[in-house]
């Protein structure tokens, strides 16, 4: 008899509780524990040792995830706040506790941590590539169900300007955003019938912003959009597909063009599909804006490790790590984006190379298992970033 199909999906319950974790972990709280070594206590650093190929920077992401993985354990936790643009060896974080009380953790910590910090960071290069152009964020079917409202959050906090996931309302507080899909077109058989029937309803709440190559050219369907909504239609969406796409720029300039000789030029132009950043530098000076999926959904990597880099023997830290790792716990200073100070935990940072005292990054958010440190919410991590992203493009131009 064949069973009842299931989504696999790990619960909270699984992933809090430690049992969302690789075997080894598992394995090495017992033979600690058998050994007598159940009660060692260690600082762990996480980090991101290597960036990927292109990358001088990243944006970290999934701090709130972390650590609620870890209040009510017996922690301390440190850590540089949520959005920190951050470069390659910049200490992230550093846990510090009895290692049997999260070492179950570490999978799921890295995977939480991983997935957010790739995601921001691809969200906040497309965010400098587009300049001051509209990105919306439509990754979703690219990813599991279930992470949908991290997604929606991590690509928030890159700096993309709005989602189209409808629970990003219920988990983030965020009005989801979005014009309309070619199934709608389809089913109804008509898209001048679509498109006024989205008008009818959605007019006044959301922008009307009808697509426009379903079944005729573009340019013709751009043009007929505009005449039947008039005043109403805000914008047309192009999402031509690969097969018929040719220079997206050439169709761009055609479409935009064409609005403007039949006096139509207050009508924007927005592009989706297997947008990436090279895409956005091309249109970003003939569009007013950006629907980006697959590209920030699966970015590249960002890989952040977890190590051990201080073990407590007769009451001291003692500084141990395994090859290829920088010994001993450290935090954070900042003088600027460009210019980063790391100390060992305690220790007095050197000046600015300009003679200023460099602003600690790195905070203490855990004590002894309780929260001790408000979190932002996510527009003042978006403010941060934004802030960081922005001297970044006045040093290095984009």
């Amino acid at each position: 008899m064949v069973g009842k199909p299931r989504l696999y999906i790990a619960s909270v319950d699984e992933i809090l509780s430690g049992e969302a974790t690789d075997v080894y972990f598992s394995r090495t709280r017992e033979i600690l524990e058998k050994a007598g070594l159940a009660d060692t206590r260690v600082r762990v650093e996480i980090n991101a040792y290597n960036l990927p190929r292109g990358y001088e920077w990243a944006v970290f992401a999934g701090l709130e995830e972390a650590l609620a993985l870890l209040v009510g354990r017996r922690v301390n936790v440190y850590s540089v706040p949520e959005g920190t643009v951050f470069k390659r060896k910049q200490p992230l974080m550093v846990i510090e506790g009895v290692y049997r009380d999260f070492a179950e953790l570490e999978t799921a910590l890295l995977g939480v941590l991983r997935f957010s910090t790739s995601i921001a960071t691809k969200a906040a290069r497309i965010r400098v590539a587009a300049r001051d152009r509209t990105v919306l964020f439509f990754g979703l079917r690219a990813l599991h169900p279930a992470v949908q409202p991290s997604a929606d959050r991590a690509s928030l906090i890159g700096g993309v300007d709005g989602v189209s996931g409808l629970l990003s309302k219920k988990y983030l507080g965020v009005e989801p955003r979005g014009t309309m899909p070619h199934a709608l077109i389809l089913v109804m058989g008509d898209q001048r019938k679509a498109w006024s029937w989205f008008a009818e309803l959605y007019y006044g709440k959301a922008p009307v912003i009808a697509l426009v190559d379903t079944f005729y050219d573009e340019r013709i369907e751009s043009l007929m959009a505009a005449e039947l909504l008039g005043k109403k239609l805000h914008g047309v969406r192009l999402d031509t597909p690969s097969s018929r796409r040719g220079r997206m720029r050439d169709i761009v300039e055609e479409v935009k063009w064409a609005l403007k000789v039949n006096g139509y030029d207050n009508v924007k132009i927005y592009v989706s599909g297997g947008i990436d950043e090279e895409e956005v530098k091309e249109l970003r000076d003939i569009v007013d804006g950006f629907g980006v999926g697959t590209s920030i959904a699966w970015p590249p990597n960002i890989d952040i490790s977890m190590d051990i880099v201080e073990v407590e023997e007769k009451g001291k830290w003692v500084p141990r790590a395994k090859r290829g790792k920088m010994p001993g716990a450290k935090e954070v200073y900042r003088c600027s984006v460009a210019e980063t100070i790391i100390v060992r935990i305690g220790e007095k940072p050197p000046l600015c190379s300009d003679g200023r005292e460099p602003q600690k990054l790195t905070k203490l958010y855990i004590r002894n298992g309780e929260l001790v440190e408000e979190l932002p919410s996510i527009e003042e991590i978006r403010k941060y970033v934004h802030s960081q992203l922005s001297e970044i493009t006045k040093t290095q131009g984009s």
